[in-house]
Order: C-alpha cells, then sequence, then structure tokens
C-alpha cells in the first residue's frame, strides 16, 4: 500500500537534479509500465550494484511514487515487479521524453499482477537489444522502446504493437537509423491468433485515412506516414514453450506470409523476422539467430 505524498512540500516531490537515477527510475517504469530491480539495473546502471537501484526505489516508495507486486512462484527470490503509482504517474507526466504517451497509473496490486508476466516479458526483450547497442557502439536505449503502440487500421479497428523500436547502428560516421514493430509472444494465445496478427500488420501498411469533410475519398497516402519515414520491421520474439513448438509457431507464421495475399503483399516491402527470446539472450540479437518469415537462412535482424 502507498501513503499519500498531500503533505510533502511541492519542492520534495519533483525529482531532484542532484539525484538522476531517481529521476530515471521513475521516467523508465512510466515509459515500461513495469520492471524489476535487477532490469532497471541492467537498462539503466548496467555496471553498478543491485544494492544501487534497489535504495532508490525503495525510497521512491516510502515517499509513495511507485508500489510493487510479488512474482508469482519468486517467495525465495523475493523478486518483485515495481511500478508507479496514480502520483508518480502524475509526478512523470510532463516529462519530455515522455510526450504524448498516455498515463498508465496502475491503483492497486491485484491489477499490478494480472498485468505483470506480459509486461515483464515485454522489458525482458528489449534488454537484450540495449546490451548488444552498448557492446557494438550503438544508439539504443530505454526510451527507444516504446510499448502498447496504437495505430488505427481501418474500419473503427486498431492495431496495437506490443513496442516500437528505434535503433541507430553507427558504422564510423555513418549512422543507419532503423525501426521495428515488435511483437512478443509468450504461448499463451493459439498459434493461428499469433500469425492473424501479420493480417493486421499489412492492413496497416494499406491503410489511408481519408479527410474528414471530404465527399469524395482524397487519398493523403499511407497513415503510418503520420509517425515513420519508411515502413518499420516486423520482429516476433517468441517464449514460453520447447524449442520445437516455437519452431512450429515460427512456421506458421512463414505459412501466413505465404499463403495470405495481403501479407505476401507486405513482405515484399518490409522485412518480417522472428525469434525464440532465449537465442538473442544467449547470443546477442546481432547474431544470425532470426529466421526471416519471407524464406531464407538465419540471419542477424538488421539484416532480414
Amino acid at each position: 500500500m502507498t501513503r499519500s505524498t498531500s503533505g510533502v512540500p511541492a519542492a520534495e516531490l519533483a525529482p531532484s537534479t542532484s539525484e538522476p537515477l531517481r529521476l530515471q527510475v521513475l521516467t523508465a517504469l512510466a515509459q515500461h509500465r513495469m520492471a524489476t530491480t535487477g532490469q532497471l539495473r541492467q537498462m539503466l546502471r548496467p555496471d553498478s550494484s543491485r544494492q544501487l537501484v534497489s535504495r532508490v526505489l525503495n525510497k521512491l516508495r516510502s515517499t509513495g511514487f511507485v508500489d510493487l507486486t510479488p512474482l508469482p512462484d519468486s517467495d525465495r527470490s523475493r523478486t518483485h515487479a515495481w511500478y508507479l503509482t496514480p502520483e508518480g504517474a502524475r509526478l512523470t507526466r510532463d516529462l519530455p521524453v515522455l510526450r504524448g504517451r498516455p498515463p498508465y497509473p496502475i491503483t492497486s496490486t491485484t491489477a499490478a499482477s494480472l498485468k505483470t508476466p506480459h509486461t515483464l516479458t515485454v522489458v525482458r526483450a528489449h534488454l537484450p537489444f540495449a546490451a548488444d547497442a552498448r557492446r557494438l557502439g550503438h544508439e539504443h536505449g530505454p526510451w527507444d522502446w516504446t510499448p502498447e503502440v496504437s495505430h488505427p487500421i481501418g474500419e473503427g479497428q486498431r492495431l496495437s504493437a506490443d513496442a516500437v523500436m528505434h535503433y541507430t547502428a553507427v558504422d564510423g560516421e555513418h549512422r543507419r537509423k532503423l525501426r521495428a514493430f515488435v511483437e512478443v509472444d509468450r504461448s499463451t494465445m493459439s498459434a493461428e491468433r499469433l500469425a492473424v496478427k501479420l493480417i493486421e500488420y499489412a492492413r496497416l501498411f494499406q491503410y489511408e485515412a481519408q479527410p474528414l469533410g471530404r465527399r469524395k475519398p482524397v487519398s493523403a497516402g499511407p497513415a503510418w506516414l503520420r509517425w515513420y519515414p519508411v515502413f518499420p520491421r516486423i520482429l516476433f520474439i517468441l517464449t514460453g514453450a520447447s524449442r520445437s513448438r516455437l519452431s512450429d509457431r515460427i512456421s506458421d507464421l512463414q505459412a501466413m506470409v505465404a499463403q495470405h495475399p495481403l501479407v505476401a503483399a507486405l513482405a515484399r516491402e518490409v522485412q518480417l523476422g522472428a525469434v525464440i527470446l532465449e537465442d538473442i539472450e544467449d547470443h546477442t540479437p546481432s547474431a544470425a539467430v532470426w529466421v526471416p518469415l519471407a524464406g531464407g537462412d538465419p540471419r542477424p535482424w538488421t539484416a532480414l
């Protein structure tokens, strides 16, 4: 349970410039919705001790800005997931890095526990990319991974991506800006429902919004151009089952590309790939572990 901060002076409510980690922890929880202490350490201070981040989190909890929920079957390790309270969400809503992000306060431990498994797996999928970028001298950090991005696809429907990733590969003076829609699959839905997600992306690729007030349709171009200079590649990251079952799910994604005309058209223009989460954790995302959904040998995600 969190306590109210109504009696705390305004100067104490704002993150102190002398405590940058405190501000970064609040911002990371606002951006990623939820994270464990270990995930926050890997994200924000990979070379520091767990105790440093833990002290900051406990201080934020004592002032009512964050709270925690225990993870299932984690009694021995005392692992928890941290999230912003409504007070913490209010405090971070005007930060420049979060501009345009909808508020996402969690008002109870019960509500937090319902969101925990998927949200933490999405954070887990982000961390190998961040570690790989640091190793390679590329640019990709906590604010370059935006969870739960939604776009219209027509007929009053919307596509919701688990995350949108921005990544800049640096080779000397050459900078290559990469973007990706990321779908994280924990094997909790049927393989068919997972593959249908490709149809939604194909609809987004083709969807053109019509200006309001026009009697005759006037094309304004693809709606996705409002947000992206080129259509992001689509990456499926799978976990939560045996390797053979995950390989079958990747095969089902490939079958959708081969059999559905809209998805086949998408695959001719957009790079599509799938990987097992444990493979990018063990071998890095830049290893040749990604399966191109349009066919071909495994390769790095940047070369799909």
